[in-house]
């Protein structure tokens, strides 16, 4: 029955295409922003794009998303039927993105669960004033306007089986890949498409609406449609349209009686064999005999006629691919996680350290068990890896729309858009990322008459660009504008007390860059919608440390700037030496770890206020005790006794001094309960093989912590 139907899937599929055709709209748009016009493909793609839209949004009863598509449908129905000349290019580009911009607006409230309300009345008269532009431009040029682009509000669905003598019946059959999900969706969207050009239409499964199980059908099967209409297959093929999942669709003529036979058994089954001039009615067509080669038979099959079929090359094998809810892929990423604690309780058993045991067999075995968990950690790593594709792009908006309010002509150059990271770290970057491009667009980028001043190009340039190196990735924003100005740098960090009174001569460069990221820091004088509040890039450091990673920032004053986020590729599981102090453990990443050293006493330097440091080959480092960062009893006080760790980060380094090392071994890391009050220096916890507790050290907090006494 009607009311047994699943809408929830309905409307998650209906989300999901919707944004999808949405990205596909906005990356065609501001691929052709700077051309004349948008040529026939880009047409015809946005044209199929707002159609889908509109009958998806008609079936949900979404009526203001309907709307505003029609209506835009409507312009790119005219200008791909007429092709009028001296259409306002970046009028339309304007129109296209804020229908897009409300779509998407009204999809967030329904992933929300609140009713999409917005007035769209507004963005429908604006548009329909272009449309009458255009439409008026088409009649001066003394052309007929095509047909309207109507449209019929999805009532009920029956069809009325009406028609003439010159009637075609054509049998339709689609297909979809095998990992397609919600086939009867898709079915069903391509009998609504279709009911506006058809006079009847017969269809099988019958209860694409009622039973969900008919998806199951359709993806084995596929889909089958008998038309009867006066339009050529070519009509047919653009109403249906194009969808995700798709396979392929099959369109053949046939008779009025195999039309009014419907689906019932016809028998053996025929031998078709397709002809060229589909124009013909069928009862016209000639016999064309088959040349010898053409056709081969295909074996029997018990209570079955044969069958003829073209020669055709061997199909290559195709990937199949399949959606899973990013949900699971955290669960399974946390029990993957799981499975290597409980592989380290197991390996590292006390029980297992009792002299005289013949471990031989027990050592083959869990060689075995390590070689398998690596390769799930491997294959759970690959499935959560995404490209950066999608976040770039959205880049190119922000560009787009930035310079255009701020008056500046700038192009994005995206280079290596297909490195991958984790899921998890792109939600992290994409904010940190939008605030660097609208700084290079408000701060670095000047304004044409300034750049021409200069003798550059009035053009300007923001280069985005990603890669892997060292089990890191780098994304890079560089612009080839103004540059960063140290001494007013420096002036606007002490002006707002931010650095104390120390010198400028106290700070490097690369030091004196970082100052635009201490909250409260702004060279802006005025207060736009972008940017002088002195807020962003602290949020944007906070952020991308969050994820393990660090902001670098370089400058040439004239030239240009650059800012390298250097984020790791995953956040789950990571390598750690393991280390003993008292009686408690610490972890630190392998990567943040320069060098262990054995220090002597004539070695460190003691200040006094009490703050110590070490001498190591000429050079001065802070020196940390973490028995007394974090009072902690029984742990070594002899310099000579202990260990000191040499840790580096953004250029900086840092000793600790430790008991003892114990392993390096795979980290999972997990969050510190959010019962516990944070604690400077430390950025996570996990579970060792022994079944104790050890404290992740955080080498960003540490530095921050010394350089602030």
């Amino acid at each position: 029955m009607g009311e047994d139907f699943n809408t929830d899937s309905m409307l998650d599929m209906f989300l999901y295409e919707s944004e999808q055709l949405l990205e596909t709209l906005e990356n065609v748009v501001l691929e052709k922003k700077d051309e004349d016009c948008f040529d026939e493909a880009s047409i015809n793609e946005i044209f199929r794009a707002m159609h889908t839209i509109k009958g998806s949004s008609g079936i949900m009863m979404y009526e203001n998303i309907t709307k505003v598509s029609h209506k835009l449908e409507d312009v790119f129905y005219y200008l791909r039927e007429s092709h009028p000349e001296n259409v306002p290019h970046l009028e339309l580009v304007d129109h296209v993105l804020e229908v897009s911009d409300f779509i998407n607006g009204e999809l967030d409230k329904i992933k929300e669960g609140e009713a999409p309300d917005g007035d769209e009345s507004k963005i429908v008269d604006e548009i329909d004033k272009f449309l009458t532009r255009i439409k008026t431009g088409i009649e001066k040029k003394g052309e007929e306007l095509p047909p309207e682009n109507t449209y019929v509000e999805p009532a009920q669905f029956y069809i009325a089986p009406t028609g003439s003598e010159s009637s075609k019946y054509y049998k339709v059959s689609i297909y979809w890949r095998a990992d397609t999900e919600m086939c009867n969706i898709r079915a069903y969207t391509a009998v609504y498409s279709l009911k506006e050009i058809v006079e009847d239409m017969q269809y099988i499964p019958d209860d694409i609406i009622t039973n969900e199980a008919s998806g199951e059908v359709i993806l084995a099967d596929g889909f089958h449609m008998m038309l009867k209409c006066q339009c050529l297959e070519e009509e047919i093929m653009s109403a249906i349209g194009e969808t995700s999942g798709m396979d392929r669709v099959e369109i053949h003529d046939c008779s009025k009686q195999e039309y009014e036979m419907g689906f019932h058994d016809h028998g053996d089954e025929p031998i078709i064999i397709e002809l060229e001039d589909k124009a013909k009615e069928p009862e016209q067509k000639e016999k064309k005999e088959p040349a010898p080669g053409d056709y081969v038979i295909k074996s029997k099959e018990a209570g079955k006629g044969k069958k003829l079929a073209k020669n055709q090359p061997k199909p290559q094998p195709k990937q199949t691919y399949i959606s899973v809810n990013v949900e699971k892929l955290d669960a399974l990423m946390d029990m993957i996680g799981e499975l290597v604690i409980s592989e380290a309780v197991v390996l590292q058993n006390p029980d297992l350290k009792v002299p005289g045991l013949d471990l031989t067999n027990f050592q083959k075995a869990a060689g075995q068990l390590s070689k398998i968990t690596t390769e799930l950690q491997d294959v759970i790593m690959s499935m959560r890896m995404m490209s950066l594709t999608n976040t770039f792009q959205k880049m190119n908006r922000i560009v787009f729309d930035v310079s255009r309010k701020l008056g500046k002509d700038i192009e994005l150059e995206v280079i290596g858009e297909n490195t991958e990271v984790d899921k998890n770290i792109i939600e992290h970057i994409s904010d940190p990322l939008m605030h660097l491009i609208r700084n290079s667009v408000d701060h670095g980028i000047e304004s044409k008459e300034d750049r021409i001043a200069a003798g550059k190009d009035p053009k300007g340039k923001i280069t985005l660009e990603a890669k892997n190196e060292g089990g890191k990735v780098y994304i890079i924003v560089r612009d080839d504008g103004k540059g960063l100005n140290k001494q007013a740098l420096y002036d606007k960090a002490k002006n707002n007390g931010l650095i104390g009174n120390r010198a400028m001569s106290e700070f490097t460069e690369k030091e004196i860059y970082q100052f635009i990221t201490y909250a409260g820091f702004s060279t802006k004088e005025q207060v736009t919608e972008y940017s002088g509040r002195g807020v962003g890039m602290d949020v944007v450091v906070k952020n991308i440390q969050s994820v393990g990673g660090n902001l670098e920032i370089d400058s040439t004053e004239g030239v240009g700037s650059e800012m390298t986020l250097k984020i790791p590729l995953t956040l789950a599981i990571i390598n750690g030496i393991v280390m003993q102090v008292g009686n408690s453990t610490f972890v630190i990443e392998t990567n943040a770890v320069k060098e262990f050293v054995r220090i002597r006493r004539d070695m460190l330097v003691k200040e006094p206020n009490g703050e110590e440091y070490i001498m190591l080959r000429n050079e001065c480092y802070p020196f940390i005790r973490l028995n007394q960062r974090y009072h902690l009893e029984g742990s070594k006080t002899e310099i000579e006794d202990g260990i000191v760790v040499v840790l580096e980060h953004e250029s900086k380094f840092i000793c600790v001094f430790i008991d003892e090392l114990i392993a390096e071994q795979e980290i999972v890391v997990k969050p510190i309960p959010s019962y516990i009050r944070k604690v400077q220096g430390l950025s996570g916890c996990t579970q060792l093989g022994d079944g104790s507790i050890a404290l992740i050290l955080d080498i960003a907090g540490l530095i921050a912590g010394e350089e602030r006494k």
